[in-house]
């Protein structure tokens, strides 16, 4: 399979050389209404307002076939080494449903280990909503409380809150979630205050079972436990641990049970695993669980297609690169016109920063191209009356990636002049596609709109858990195939380590370092 720089692909310097396509000129109905490819739980992906057209979209294929991307996605659910700096296979597909061939690693069909950890987070969480598990004082769970930093906390938080509307509007009997993630003591106590200690069920998520803000955040947990002075309650009936089966956690007797991850599944692609089950399927049921993990695999499997046009996923990441490598635009917004989606962008912003935010090829060889862009983005509408005027009329273009629903997830909205919120909501996502798109022209220049600012969305009836398990999908799968033609490696992290490391030696005196001292002093 060829590995290359981007550089050296000959459909890239092709596709260097031709004009972008201005939005002004060539947006009309008949683009609007073609141009879309399924993204798979009930998503269309919409991609008019990009500033391509039918020829930029051909070369576009045969940069895809040159750097053979559905070949390298094939490779990873068919359990090739992939993560080339930590040497490891990437299976955070197979934890949703089987894309490739079975999987072999550690001794044990990885396929089946991560399906016997569903069935048991299944069997476990169906007790606990059911009564039968009981906190050690005699009550019924009624709050769970994930404990966790980075992957372990964002995705989960993000999925978390995009269907506890869905999950009420249905009268599913919800069993609310909180999140501790801040080594900052400031947030497990905002969250402490406000517990019933004896109903809360802790879920402590470190797959080393060694991580520092996690574990200090868990002794603070232990420690408001017995200093609450309930009789009988017992922390380690409590508590129960996310982690790998060789870590300190896997087998302590100061949980109440545990559930199993592996290294082949990063923190931000780990909401599909029991870092993301465990809390959810505790919440709102393992049926609802069960359709987002559906979602997230229709558009696992969708990816898998070399064309295109009929592939989002790739789609969105080859257009992602001829923004980033050819018009040179470092940002991108992510809008979700849907509150639920609150936490998302900021999921999105792990999610795509930490995977391709390399300097150095797969082979450690450093690249003379940009890579990853800075992701940042608010829910609409609050976001229309805070940044986006930068966006309309600042001197930087920053491509946008709306997301969009033609339904609200409760169903209780209200008619003011003539239209409900739902229909404000969209009227303005719309609004704001061709405002940016077309611009204005004003005899005022405070008021001109230069116009010809691309964007793209991702639509839907509703925000159900298909559709949100295939928009998470489609993220990973956009960001995995964004790697690829970078020729990066996005499953590692290194630079979230040095930052570990230092802050260590400052915690151990800063053995004979000035600068961390004198910085260290200051606080």
């Amino acid at each position: 399979m060829t590995y290359k720089n981007l550089d050296s692909s000959s459909a890239f310097k092709q596709l260097q050389a031709m004009p972008a396509s201005n939005l002004k000129h060539v947006l009309n109905p008949a683009r609007i209404k073609t141009y879309h490819a399924k993204a798979g739980g009930g998503l269309t992906y919409h991609y008019g307002a990009m500033p391509i057209a039918e020829e930029h979209l051909n070369v576009l294929q045969q940069l895809s076939e040159e750097l053979s991307l559905t070949e390298k996605y094939q490779a990873v659910v068919d359990g090739q080494v992939m993560n080339t700096g930590e040497k490891r296979l990437v299976l955070h597909h197979l934890s949703r449903g089987q894309v490739g061939k079975p999987v072999s690693a550690d001794g044990e069909d990885k396929g089946a280990f991560y399906q016997a950890q569903l069935q048991k987070i299944e069997r476990f969480s169906s007790q606990v909503r059911s009564g039968a598990i009981l906190g050690s004082t005699g009550k019924k769970f009624s709050t769970v409380v994930q404990i966790g930093i980075g992957g372990s906390d964002l995705g989960p938080r993000a999925l978390y809150l995009a269907l506890k509307g869905w999950c009420a509007s249905k009268e599913i009997e919800l069993i609310d979630a909180q999140f501790i993630s801040n080594v900052d003591p400031d947030d497990a106590q905002a969250v402490l205050n406000n517990l019933d200690l004896e109903s809360t069920l802790f879920i402590l998520v470190s797959k080393s079972g060694t991580t520092l803000e996690t574990l200090t955040n868990r002794d603070l947990v232990i420690q408001a436990i017995e200093a609450s002075g309930i009789r009988g309650i017992d922390p380690a009936k409590h508590m129960v641990a996310v982690t790998s089966k060789t870590s300190p956690l896997a087998t302590s007797s100061s949980v109440l049970e545990s559930f199993f991850i592996d290294d082949y599944i990063g923190g931000r692609y780990s909401s599909t695993s029991a870092v993301g089950a465990v809390v959810l399927s505790l919440s709102f049921g393992f049926d609802v669980f069960n359709s987002l993990l559906d979602g997230a695999h229709e558009a696992d499997v969708l990816a898998l297609n070399p064309n295109i046009k009929e592939n989002a996923a790739l789609l969105d990441a080859l257009l992602g690169v001829y923004l980033r490598n050819v018009l040179l635009y470092p940002t991108t917004a992510i809008l979700p016109y849907s509150q639920a989606l609150s936490r998302f962008p900021a999921h999105l912003q792990q999610l795509d920063m930490e995977s391709n935010g390399k300097h150095v090829n797969r082979d450690g060889l450093s690249i003379s191209y940009p890579t990853g862009p800075v992701i940042f983005g608010e829910p609409g509408t609050n976001g229309q009356h805070s940044f986006y005027q930068l966006l309309h009329q600042g001197t930087d273009i920053v491509p946008l990636q709306f997301i969009g629903f033609s339904e609200s997830q409760y169903h209780k909205d209200i008619v003011v002049e003539g239209s409900t919120s739902q229909e404000k909501l969209s009227a303005n996502l719309v609004a704001q596609i061709v405002a940016f798109a077309l611009g204005k022209d004003d005899v005022k220049p405070n008021k001109q709109f230069t116009g010809n600012r691309p964007s793209s969305l991702l639509s839907a009836r509703q925000l159900d858990p298909q559709a949100l398990g295939a928009l998470l999908a489609h993220y990973e799968n956009k960001v995995m195939f964004q790697g690829f033609i970078w020729n990066l490696n996005s499953f590692d992290q290194e630079g979230v380590q040095l930052g570990k490391v230092l802050a260590t030696k400052v915690l151990d005196g800063c053995k004979g370092d000035e600068v961390l001292k004198a910085f260290s002093e200051l606080l």
